[in-house]
């Protein structure tokens, strides 16, 4: 069972979230966070690690394109001072936002890299962002004066990883990042888009399997049964042929893929594992190649910033009711 995490705050809305730890002090004088509201500070267990904000952040590096995306979805593009690891285009509406802000490395970017921005707060989209290799210890980082928050549908520690990962869970994550950032009116407004998105899905009448395909050749890496994977094909109203492994992600055998015969499959889209690189691979590949999604060319596509835990997972259900639709 997944513990609680804690988010302690009051707003003019009255947002609060149950508590079951440290708390911030009451008395803490409120600052200025947006135009007409005030800014309670806020303490939340995350991954395991205690974080308190005492004011909103203001120079904020962000290591994966979920974190970015999240900060770009809640307005919040003015206090990005670099970004990292982006894997993919942002989404279109947001491009013209996501080019003023400067890149720090295409993938994890180095702890003196880092600390030449002299962030004060530092979102990763994975707990491996931060480690002496990468950007920096979060203890470290923390006794620098740098506050790191990790997404919490990434945690892998017992008691923090999502078992499984649902919708609440990502709108939790989304209401957390905003109370610390003082705009809490606008996660109530992006979670409501996003609930109306999932209500306009239509379900296939049939139940259609899927297989959902993130990378690999001779070993598949695919969407297992707890992660972001199992959340949108369920919402999509798909059943996952690896329903029933544990885990987020797991490889599997191209045999257990062949047995199982899928009705169609998901493919992660990735510039260094396009799904074009991936269907000819499925169509050369004499096991594959019979399997009924590639004879009949069933396939459906996913970014891969879409596939991970974040803002444009309900997005993803909506792209991926569309296609299935257009397949008949």
């Amino acid at each position: 069972m997944r513990a609680p995490r804690i988010l302690i705050l009051a707003t003019a809305a009255s947002l609060a979230l149950a508590a079951c730890s440290t708390q911030a002090t009451p008395e803490a004088d409120p600052v200025t966070a947006t135009p007409g509201t005030t800014f309670t500070p806020v303490t939340v267990d995350n991954c395991g690690t205690e974080v308190t904000v005492d004011a909103p952040p203001t120079r904020v590096v962000t290591i994966k394109s979920t974190a970015t995306e999240m900060l770009l979805a809640l307005g919040l593009q003015d206090v990005l001072i670099g970004t990292a690891f982006a894997d993919g285009p942002v989404p279109a509406d947001h491009a013209a936002a996501y080019e003023a802000v400067p890149v720090v490395s295409d993938k994890v970017p180095g702890q003196e890299a880092l600390l030449a921005l002299e962030p004060d707060f530092v979102y990763g989209g994975w707990e491996s962002n931060f480690s002496a290799d990468g950007a920096g210890d979060r203890a470290a980082l923390h006794g620098l004066g740098i506050t790191t928050y990790v997404s919490p549908a990434a945690c892998k520690e017992e008691g923090y990883m999502p078992d499984p990962l649902t919708f609440d869970e990502v709108a939790d994550e989304i209401r957390e990042v905003a109370a610390i950032f003082g705009v809490p009116e606008r996660a109530d407004t992006l979670i409501a888009e996003q609930e109306a998105t999932l209500d306009a899905v239509q379900e296939p009448a049939e139940e259609t399997t899927a297989l959902w395909y993130s990378s690999g050749s001779d070993t598949p890496y695919v969407g297992a049964g707890i992660g972001a994977p199992q959340m949108i094909m369920d919402a999509a109203g798909l059943t996952n042929i690896f329903a029933d492994v544990h885990d987020s992600w797991t490889s599997a055998g191209w045999e257990q893929v062949v047995a199982a015969d899928p009705d169609v499959i998901v493919l992660v889209d990735a510039a260094w594992n396009t799904a074009e690189k991936k269907i000819g691979l499925l169509e050369a590949n004499p096991a594959t190649s019979q399997l009924t999604a590639v004879r009949e060319k069933r396939y459906l596509t996913v970014p891969f910033a879409a596939g991970e835990a974040g803002v444009r997972n309900a997005e993803a259900v909506a792209s991926l009711g569309e296609q299935l639709a257009e397949l008949g």
